[in-house]
């Protein structure tokens, strides 16, 4: 376990190029955290790193809009080292030293029980995210964390969808803002908004020391690599269709879906006068297939 409560460190004069794209980046994700409330004034927020393209640019950024932001919040950052074998130990905590950010980096093997109890083949992506999951819940209320930020980003959020939709039965995805089970933790996602490729080149602007995985990033055969790779080739065919996919979350119709928990169909009857809502939402409908 190694811990810092961190010192002041220098801000870097970025080229613009790199200006450019973290102002845009900055304004989507200060839109998602004002428009869904993820971040309040005196929250201390844990931001998961995990030495990713994604938490390092959920860092940065968060890091940015506490500097600028006219409310107050605190961050630390926090690693859970899983003992990967071959996992370079002293880059976190050398980065995230130069930050000036406190740190905590929490050592688990949980990869030696991944590898245990998953079979050959079979993807470990499953097991190692409830046992991750766990210890970041722990962690957050050790160090008395009032948000867990994730850096789950739009990419992530439509693939999601997409595994529901075809192996779960399911209609839903990862939202910006989630209560835990037990009800005493509040995971956010300030990234919902940003597109995976933005955060690659960010990154490659930033030279942030990317540490792969060699658990569930090792494995070729995933589903959600699939799913990525379908709604890819649907973006480079029909450009825009993400977006409007993206938009669809926001922009729900349950009169216009199956879901009697949403909508009570049973008592539906006709009326003697026009109604603005049910299907209202087929006047502005545009054709699919066009």
């Amino acid at each position: 376990m190694l811990e810092s409560t961190g010192q002041s460190s220098t801000r870097v004069k970025l080229d613009e190029a790199t200006e450019q794209l973290q102002t845009r980046l900055l304004r989507l994700v200060g839109q998602t955290i004002a428009d869904y409330g993820l971040i309040e004034d005196g929250d201390k927020v844990m931001v998961c790193l995990s030495g990713g393209k994604d938490s390092y640019g959920l860092l940065e950024l968060l890091l940015v809009l506490q500097r600028r932001a006219p409310i107050c919040f605190d961050l630390v950052a926090v690693n859970l080292d899983q003992k990967q074998p071959g996992f370079p130990a002293h880059i976190l905590p050398d980065y995230l030293a130069t930050k000036g950010i406190p740190f905590h980096i929490e050592e688990r093997d949980t990869y030696s029980i991944v590898k245990r109890l998953v079979p050959e083949g079979h993807t470990t992506c499953s097991l190692c995210s409830r046992l991750r999951r766990g210890h970041l819940y722990r962690i957050a209320t050790e160090l008395g964390a009032t948000k867990i930020a994730l850096g789950h980003h739009r990419d992530d959020i439509l693939e999601t969808l997409l595994l529901n939709l075809l192996f779960t039965g399911k209609l839903k995805t990862m939202p910006p803002k989630l209560r835990s089970k037990d009800g005493r933790h509040l995971v956010i996602r300030p990234l919902a908004a940003v597109q995976e490729r933005d955060l690659a080149r960010y990154a490659e602007l930033r030279a942030f020391p990317i540490i792969p995985c060699d658990l569930c990033g090792s494995q070729e055969d995933l589903k959600r690599k699939e799913a990525k790779a379908f709604l890819r080739a649907w973006e480079q065919r029909t450009p825009g269709c993400l977006d409007s996919m993206f938009a669809a979350l926001a922009n729900v119709a349950p009169s216009l879906l199956l879901d009697k928990r949403l909508f009570d169909f049973l008592s539906l009857r006709t009326t003697q006068t026009a109604t603005d809502d049910h299907d209202a939402w087929l006047d502005q409908e545009r054709d699919p297939q066009t």
